[in-house]
């Protein structure tokens, strides 16, 4: 998640994390990545964003739907002048919701933990990837 974005949790279970993230215009692309056992369903609620799987690159738009496969590399962004909200579901929910507060503290500038040490911890739902 970049500067502008926040992240509402729609549903949680064990078996799915339902988000939906509201992205300010003109963000850029945050580095590539890829979940090893997680899958990803993504839908354009409003406006557009940009969407890299492995090595193409795409615009979705209000409607739109995709699916990332876990283990695929992929990045989203909004790189236009309007907002955009994007619903996505992570299956199985593993430990992402405590990932996107990790993410969001560092954000904030609260003193936690280190990133390289954030990547080695929640290893097993995000790891860099190249694009």
């Amino acid at each position: 998640m970049g500067p502008g974005t926040t992240v509402h949790v729609v549903a949680r279970s064990d078996e799915v994390l339902e988000v939906e993230a509201k992205y300010a215009g003109l963000g850029a692309p945050p580095p590539a990545h890829l979940h090893p056992a997680q899958d990803e369903h993504f839908r354009v609620r409003s406006g557009a964003v940009g969407i890299h799987v492995g090595d193409r690159a795409r615009v979705f738009a209000e409607g739109d739907k995709l699916e990332i496969p876990r283990g695929t590399a992929h990045r989203l962004w909004n790189d236009h002048e309007e907002p955009a909200v994007v619903r996505w579901r992570t299956m199985p929910a593993r430990r992402t919701l405590d990932w996107f507060r990790e993410l969001a503290a560092l954000q904030s500038g609260q003193p936690l933990k280190d990133p390289a040490s954030l990547l080695s911890e929640y290893r097993n739902v995000f790891r860099l990837a190249e694009a």
